[in-house]
């Protein structure tokens, strides 16, 4: 063989080791950038569904509470996934799904302080 192609075979085996050898840093990169949306966007998302979920079931007959539609009323019957309530203005009734509740306005003896 000449010498100018047996540069070529070692710079083309060179060339592939090198890029063969790179795979690893793709999954390191990979795998930082799953932890990082893990950790900076579905973790929080779970913990406030997580709250949100205990809130709603802690609702007691009497809270006032507050709709995902803005709606403010006093609850007065639970049922399972339903609640019915009471309009503060003209004392008409509604029938809620639980999922519909935004806030409890009402503090319990259980409940932390609110955050200032």
């Amino acid at each position: 063989m000449n010498n100018l192609s047996l540069r070529l075979l070692e710079g083309e085996t060179a060339a592939t080791g090198a890029a063969g050898g790179q795979w690893w840093i793709m999954i390191i990169y990979v795998v930082v950038i799953g932890a990082a949306l893990y950790f900076l966007m579905i973790r929080p998302q779970r913990k406030r569904q997580k709250k949100e979920e205990q809130m709603r079931s802690n609702v007691q007959v009497g809270d006032e509470i507050v709709t995902i539609g803005g709606f403010y009323g006093r609850v007065i019957s639970i049922k399972d996934d339903t609640l019915i309530i009471e309009s503060p203005s003209d004392h008409s009734k509604h029938k809620l799904a639980k999922w519909a509740i935004q806030q409890n306005m009402t503090l319990h003896d259980d409940d932390p302080a609110p955050k200032k």
